[in-house]
């Protein structure tokens, strides 16, 4: 599958990535809330988020990118009379993930005396384009934790956006919006104490 289209307005994706040969991303608590607040700073602009879960390796997140009437435009650092500055420009969804990733690199080497490369490169993107899917890819991302054996219940892990949906405190998520495609809190932890079918996902993921 092809994985280097740019992200497209107005749309659902499945976006993730592993660490390079599969090495770790996250070493401390320190480096995940370093992560989640540079998603808030370079995400949050272009794209609505409905699940994620970061792993030592590896992460998951389900967006869907703002309509570009919906994003707003990066502004000049400075406005002064009499100084013509170059036109305001839009962020370019792609190019802000592509930033996040960047300074989390950046940050974690220095910190830990590496060089080169901390990610796969590209990130993986897979459209979302049906309810069903929609519904599945948020039971298999917040189970991921459970699926490689860092938790025993979903509401033991901390690094996911399911226990802070639970909480009525989301970070870098969309509560009301994530509950809608459930109908109700209730069904959304009932749908996630069922045992999910997510075969179609697993086989169109590399981990």
């Amino acid at each position: 599958m092809e994985h280097h289209t740019p992200l497209e307005y107005d749309k659902y994706y499945h976006i993730y990535n592993r660490g390079n040969n599969s090495g770790n991303l996250f070493m401390e608590p320190s480096n995940y809330e370093h992560f989640i607040q540079l998603y808030s700073k370079y995400i949050n602009p272009v794209a609505e988020t409905f699940a994620w879960a970061l792993m030592k390796n590896h992460f998951h997140f389900l967006v869907r990118i703002k309509g570009s009437e919906e994003i707003d435009f990066i502004k000049p650092r400075e406005e002064r009379e009499n100084i013509v500055y170059p036109e305001k420009k839009q962020y370019n969804p792609t190019q802000q993930f592509g930033n996040l990733f960047n300074a989390y690199a950046k940050a974690f080497n220095k910190s830990y005396g590496r060089t080169g490369s901390l990610f796969e490169t590209p990130f993986r993107r897979i459209p979302v384009n049906d309810e069903k899917y929609f519904r599945q890819l948020v039971f298999y991302i917040h189970n991921n934790p459970v699926h490689h054996g860092f938790c025993v219940r979903l509401s033991d892990y901390p690094w996911s956006s399911y226990r802070s949906l639970i909480s009525g405190n989301p970070i870098n998520v969309l509560r009301d919006k994530i509950l809608e495609w459930f109908h109700s809190e209730s069904e959304f932890i009932e749908f996630h104490q069922q045992i999910q079918s997510t075969k179609s996902i697993e086989s169109m993921i590399i981990e």
